[in-house]
């Protein structure tokens, strides 16, 4: 499985943006999707986490009610909408992938879970 994230940038506080994740590769059976970040000098942490159906979603209480997690599975792409966004967003972003096992949990927040990571995409957040 390769990822490619895009649609980081730089935006002022309180703006949006959505980045986007496309996978390929063998991707049969789904993959479950995951979005992390780092900022400088911290460690990676979770963001948001989508199943491979796009039935369950779960997301970091920093983030909750301004980050928006959805896929497309016919484009194999997924997105996070970022919106009120602060300058404590400032990171790069990073989309992981997990492949789906039937009849095991379908949400995943543990960096360790994920075994396929892209690029990153950066986001600056300015004050």
């Amino acid at each position: 499985v390769q990822l490619q994230a895009s649609g980081g940038g730089l935006v002022q506080a309180g703006g949006s943006l959505r980045l986007s994740c496309t996978s390929s590769g063998r991707t049969v059976g789904g993959i479950h999707m995951g979005w992390f970040r780092q900022a400088p000098g911290k460690e990676r942490e979770f963001v948001a986490t989508i199943s491979w159906n796009g039935g369950s979603t779960y997301y970091a209480d920093s983030v909750k009610d301004r980050f928006t997690i959805s896929r497309d599975n016919a484009e194999d792409t997924v997105y996070l909408q970022m919106n009120s966004l602060r300058p404590e967003d400032t990171a790069v972003y990073y989309c992981a992938a997990k492949k789906r096992r039937p009849g095991y949990p379908s949400t995943f927040l543990a960096l360790s879970e994920y075994g396929y990571w892209g690029q990153g995409t950066q986001v600056t957040v300015s004050s």
